[in-house]
């Protein structure tokens, strides 16, 4: 089985971030690391080729500048066998459904037999690219799954919902969205973070994938978030609860 996981490199979220004064988009560091939601669908990857045995390998994917490939070799260091990385400068401030392009022409180069993707990145938080990616290969979307098996060749999945959990099952090819839950990922060892250093990753273009990015969006303006207004102190003189009513009133709670 050719397990894909798409994974993704984003700056640094403890360390400050300039934009580019003109396009207004995040001018990313040669130094990203990798997105922590997508450690958790490393992780089911990896448990799942280890259940199956040789016949299994694990291979990134990510569309992001390369930069140093710090993120990437992150995620090698977790025991995957290698990476692709899609970087091309006219995918820059690609939309979603841009990138949902390029990850499902990305992933049917690789043939995939099942795509692994974690439910939204922490620094785009669209929320619909494995849907869209499951679309255009034409392929099941097994989403928001908080448990992952392998069950006689099929995907069987526990769909985290409001009311609980649905059990959904799939057949392959298919995409696979886990929540954080799902399992706990494992550290990398220092053996794993030395052979990550000699795993391949092919880098692509948007052009060696057929996809031809189209402007979708643009940001205007940003401002900055207004700081929190001081609360109403209100002195109970055993009518405060007046005020409190008051206050729902007007916010048509009550």
């Amino acid at each position: 089985m050719k397990i894909v996981v798409c994974v993704k490199q984003i700056p640094d979220p403890a360390s400050p971030y300039k934009l580019d004064p003109e396009s207004y988009f995040v001018i990313r560091p040669n130094d990203q690391v990798l997105d922590d939601t997508d450690r958790y669908g490393v992780e089911v990857a990896l448990q799942l080729a280890d259940e199956i045995g040789e016949a299994a390998s694990v291979t990134l994917l990510s569309m992001s500048p390369g930069g140093s490939q710090q993120g990437i070799r992150q995620a090698l260091a977790m025991g995957a066998d290698g990476a692709i990385l899609v970087e091309d400068e006219t995918l820059r401030g690609a939309d979603a459904l841009t990138t949902s392009q390029v990850l499902a022409a990305a992933a049917t180069r690789a043939g995939a037999d099942l795509v692994i993707t974690g439910t939204e990145s922490t620094d785009g938080y669209t929320g619909v690219v494995p849907q869209q990616v499951a679309e255009l290969m034409g392929v099941p979307a097994l989403t928001f799954a908080r448990k992952v098996e392998h069950v006689d060749g099929k995907i069987r999945i526990e769909r985290q919902t409001q009311a609980g959990y649905d059990v959904v099952e799939g057949a392959l090819p298919a995409i696979l969205s886990v929540t954080s839950g799902v399992v706990e990922p494992r550290y990398p060892t220092f053996k794993g973070i030395m052979q990550a250093k000699s795993k391949p990753v092919e880098t692509l273009t948007a052009a060696d994938l057929g996809v031809t990015p189209e402007v979708r969006q643009k940001i205007v303006s940003v401002e900055a978030v207004p700081g929190r207004e001081a609360g109403d102190i209100v002195e109970d003189d055993g009518e405060g609860y007046l005020r409190i009513i008051e206050k729902l009133e007007e916010v048509k709670v009550v």
